[in-house]
């Protein structure tokens, strides 16, 4: 009889978590849950607790119900003896620490969570390798990649990951200025979190999954291409060195990244999962980028590029400025200017320490809430990343004008503006 496999869900209420769920409920004679941690979701959170009766569990706020299992920090949960494999579908930088602690205590990490290896990736990549621990990915597009590269000992000449486009790929300049929250969070093919939809709609995400790729797959920026693929049935594809290409295809249900990943190096059935009807599917259409409708995915490539503590900075202001949209503060075009605001006032860091990573994360939201308060007027930035808008400074024409600093020297950024 095959073994159970212990699984620990962060970020259990969230939309990568429900489904996750959905899957081992499916295949309940193969998994068992160990650990669930919340946010704010109490409700769901005591229901999942009720169905699934892990013996331990976590949430941001104090639960306000009785439960016989033990109450652990996302950190606990994730390095516990009794868990085999850790789920983390936390949202931002909340997934960092308990990914760090799940690899040093040599878990496998099935990883959903785009910051943690945006904001600090090669930090990550270092640990799993000291520890000898596997991280799986769980995005549609990186599993792609991933399931393309089995069996392969070449590494790939180049990968495509493919996009949608989101809803809004064919507008004019106008018509995205006018864009409303409620027609940004109806994606065309993918069902998914409110944060991740509009990345989705600015193209971000897409320049985030490359940042991703980068670092799983140690792949360099050069070799890394970005299709629009309106049908999202191919999630990406692998070039080699003979020109051979390999795609992963299925119909686009993040359930299915989610079971390879629990169930790796195994393929097991699931009736729930749906599958693709050739008799209907009329044609597979793809077109390149048009970065300069999107400058979102330009500047998470630039930021990807440049390295150190800017995806970080990339990450942060993002957030902060997709919470403003979602909250109608700003416009859908809104997003690019605030991101690319506070990237060029940023002072970056090469090689950063984890420390130096959360620092420039706060610097950042504290950035581009300041951008707010003054209604997108020049107001100063706090140290120890000083802005140029600081008393006395000039600022930059363009990103090109900002500096990693390191111990070793520096070297100049490859950003650019966008206009």
């Amino acid at each position: 009889m095959d073994r159970i496999k212990k699984i620990a869900i962060l970020g259990s209420t969230g939309s990568i978590g429900r489904q996750a769920l959905d899957v081992i409920r499916a295949l309940s004679a193969r998994f068992q849950v160990v650990g669930l941690a919340g946010g704010k979701n109490l409700k769901l959170l005591e229901k999942q607790i009720a169905k699934f009766q892990p013996e331990m569990f976590y949430s941001s706020v104090e639960p306000d119900f009785t439960y016989r299992g033990e109450f652990l920090s996302m950190e606990q949960i994730a390095s516990h003896p009794d868990v085999d494999l850790v789920i983390i579908a936390t949202s931002s930088k909340a997934g960092l620490y308990p990914t760090l602690a799940a690899l040093k205590a040599g878990k496998t990490v099935a990883l959903a969570n785009k910051e943690v290896l945006m904001m600090a990736g090669e930090i990550i990549v270092r640990e799993a390798k000291s520890y000898q621990a596997q991280i799986l990915p769980i995005d549609s597009e990186l599993s792609a990649i991933w399931q393309c590269l089995q069996g392969e000992e070449n590494k790939p000449q180049r990968i495509f990951l493919t996009a949608s486009g989101g809803p809004f790929y064919h507008y004019s300049q106008p018509e995205l200025r006018k864009v409303t929250v409620e027609q940004a969070l109806h994606h065309p093919t993918w069902k998914m979190g409110r944060k991740i939809t509009i990345d989705s709609a600015t193209l971000l995400n897409k320049g985030a999954e490359a940042i991703e790729a980068h670092w799983l797959f140690a792949i360099p920026f050069e070799s890394i291409e970005i299709l629009i693929h309106p049908q999202s049935i191919i999630h990406s594809m692998v070039e080699f060195m003979d020109g051979s290409i390999k795609a992963q295809l299925s119909f686009p249900d993040m359930r299915l990244p989610i079971q390879y990943a629990l169930c790796y190096p195994e393929r097991l059935p699931n009736s729930e999962l749906p599958r693709l009807n050739w008799n209907k599917i009329q044609s597979l259409n793809f077109e390149p980028v048009e970065q300069n409708r999107f400058p979102c995915l330009k500047l998470a490539l630039d930021a990807g590029k440049q390295g150190g503590t800017y995806p970080a900075v990339l990450c942060a202001a993002d957030e902060v400025a997709v919470g403003f949209f979602l909250n109608k503060r700003i416009s859908f075009t809104d997003i690019a200017r605030i991101v690319q605001e506070t990237l060029e006032q940023h002072r970056g860091i090469a090689q950063p320490s984890l420390e130096e990573i959360l620092i420039a994360d706060a610097w950042a939201r504290e950035y581009v809430e300041r951008l707010s308060l003054c209604h997108g007027k020049a107001c100063p930035a706090p140290e120890p990343f000083a802005s140029c808008h600081s008393e006395g400074a000039k600022r930059p024409k363009n990103l090109a004008q900002g500096k990693l600093r390191e111990g070793e020297g520096t070297r100049r950024s490859n950003l650019r503006s966008v206009r």
